[in-house]
């Protein structure tokens, strides 16, 4: 069993807020001082001291929350529990994971599925032009704002085959972690995060070019396919807190929990004021560390929820619903507003037959808020690295501001359709 434990403090850690160095990379506080932001006691790993109180008790550590003050601790005796909640310095304590009683194997032959086998259409974008063109990207592109030197976290379920697909070869890769599984092989997990990646980082022209196709990426693995418990938000938020300490500008996350399996409940309608859930919290804190964080509305449109899934109900993201090449609200795609009344989506782009990688290595193509999401993620990657001298929440503004639909915002719809090359005009001539 996993338990998330909310500690009341960070007394007696060892780190201070006038040494930052010490668990903030060069690039983080760069990042930091350029938006002029202060590292204050959230940024601060949690307390050594606590997490050795807890392991000697017989605990096991499994991941920590800077921006929570959470850790969570596996046991096989959930008696142990009741000793950590006596703690004096525990705030509460709550189960979040349960072993399942088996886990499928991955395919160890993964890599004789890749065929690569990729027709070029005869323009450079190749069948992917519309899902750019309707945001300026291709005009930002032409204008050399292409991603180069803009880093980007994909937060996701896993990257099956990417390490052998054709798209990927050109890509500027910094790294993978996976916080589900340390021991993986994120190649072998689920394909999701792989089709999500495509959409920005494809690079073969007259093939399939992607939306910041010269960004740097980071993949992160969160998400455990063969359950679905709250641990995953831990996990989320331990990922995201890597990316904001090595310095990443722009995440995607095309994920989202609203009801998790027996026994472990779900979220309410009245749970989506952007921090109630652990994961949402988190993604509103993002921007106040400097990171534009791009996350998907969710796919129960056509269900009895209909509202966006946590983070979508975040503060400061950029939450992005679906809609088809007619750009129509696609009807799987989650609504809004926020419990407390703020306009989400805040923008789409195309999720009905999205442009995507197979597994095969193929253009293929895929329906979902989780393909919206990372093709707009490009083009804001695009558009920040145009305007270097935004802060995020600006970004974020400017995004919104940038719809079609900015004078009568919806809960369809959001702020409309973003068109970030005359946001980037626009920005330009503000600045002369």
């Amino acid at each position: 069993y996993k338990y998330r434990v909310s500690l009341k403090d960070k007394a007696g850690t060892a780190y201070s807020v006038d040494k930052p160095q010490e668990f903030l990379s060069e690039r983080a506080l760069e990042r930091r001082n350029r938006q002029q932001l202060p590292v204050d006691e959230t940024d601060l790993p949690v307390s050594q001291v606590y997490v050795d109180e807890l392991k000697g008790l017989g605990a096991k550590l499994v991941t920590s929350s800077r921006w929570n003050n959470t850790v969570v601790l596996e046991v096989s005796d959930t008696l142990l529990m009741d000793e950590v909640a006596k703690k004096s310095f525990v705030k509460g304590v709550k189960k979040v994971w349960t072993q399942p009683d088996s886990i499928p194997p991955r395919n160890k032959k993964r890599g004789k599925e890749v065929t690569n086998d990729v027709k070029e259409s005869g323009h450079y974008y190749g069948k992917a032009f519309r899902q750019i063109n309707i945001h300026g990207g291709d005009s930002l592109h032409a204008a050399g704002f292409t991603g180069k030197g803009m880093h980007v976290a994909v937060i996701d379920a896993g990257f099956y085959n990417a390490d052998k697909i054709k798209f990927f070869k050109k890509m500027d890769l910094l790294g993978t972690r996976d916080f589900v599984n340390p021991n993986s092989d994120i190649y072998a997990e689920n394909s999701h995060g792989m089709k999500v990646l495509s959409c920005m980082a494809a690079n073969i022209k007259d093939a399939f070019v992607g939306t910041a196709p010269e960004a740097s990426y980071w993949l992160l693995r969160s998400e455990d396919q063969d359950t679905e418990q709250p641990i995953e938000e831990d996990y989320w938020a331990a990922a995201i807190e890597f990316a904001d300490s090595v310095g990443v500008d722009v995440v995607n996350t095309s994920l989202g929990y609203y009801e998790f399996d027996e026994g472990y409940g779900g979220y309410r309608y009245r749970d989506l004021d952007g921090h109630y859930s652990l994961m949402s919290h988190s993604a509103s804190v993002a921007a106040d560390k400097g990171i534009v964080v791009v996350c998907s509305a969710g796919n129960s449109g056509r269900s009895a929820w209909k509202k966006v899934t946590p983070p979508g109900d975040s503060e400061n993201v950029i939450t992005v619903g679906a809609l088809t090449k007619e750009l129509k609200n696609a009807e799987f795609s989650s609504i809004g507003d926020t419990s407390d009344g703020r306009v989400k989506p805040d923008v789409m782009a195309i999720g009905v037959n999205s442009v995507v990688s197979g597994n095969d290595g193929t253009v293929s193509k895929a329906n979902g808020t989780s393909f919206a999401s990372p093709t707009m993620c490009g083009v804001v990657a695009c558009f920040w690295q145009a305007c270097p001298w935004l802060t995020a929440k600006e970004v974020i503004k400017a995004v919104q501001q940038a719809g079609d639909r900015v004078d009568y915002p919806d809960n369809i719809y959001g702020y409309g359709v973003p068109n970030l090359w005359k946001a980037y005009q626009k920005e330009v001539e503000k600045k002369k």
